[in-house]
């Protein structure tokens, strides 16, 4: 996703790239509620799974928030671009601890079964 430029490698402070993911089908927090997200992201530093910006919960951000950790990786099928919270950029990265990504069979946005039918009129643009 990005030009090139800018790169973290497995040495960079804030990756640990041993970090298996936690919640690897859903975002941790989302899960526990019984709500839905658009898109799943995983912190570098420890693999916590949370929900993109534009989901209505947003909890990849209220984790950088709370921990202050910094580098988040996309956690969709496909995607490998990292996401720098201080410096808003993205970024290329090392690979991080299998898996690299959500199920293929969890829907995006998911999980199915909970969606509102509504559910593009909560999201944040």
């Amino acid at each position: 996703m990005s030009d090139g430029a800018l790169t973290l490698s497995a040495d960079t402070e804030g990756v640990d790239v041993t970090a298996p993911p936690i919640g690897s089908g859903g975002c941790v927090e989302c899960d526990a509620a019984g709500g839905w997200w658009v898109h799943l992201r995983r912190c570098a530093a420890r693999g916590h799974v949370g929900c993109c910006e534009s989901s209505p919960a947003q909890h990849a951000t209220a984790h950088h928030r709370e921990t202050g950790h910094r580098y988040m990786q996309s956690f969709e099928p496909g995607e490998s671009w990292f996401w720098d919270f201080d410096d808003e950029v993205s970024l290329d990265g090392p690979e991080l601890a299998a898996p690299t990504s959500k199920p293929r069979d969890v829907a995006t946005p998911g999980p199915a079964d909970r969606l509102p039918a509504d559910w593009r009129t909560h999201i944040h643009q």
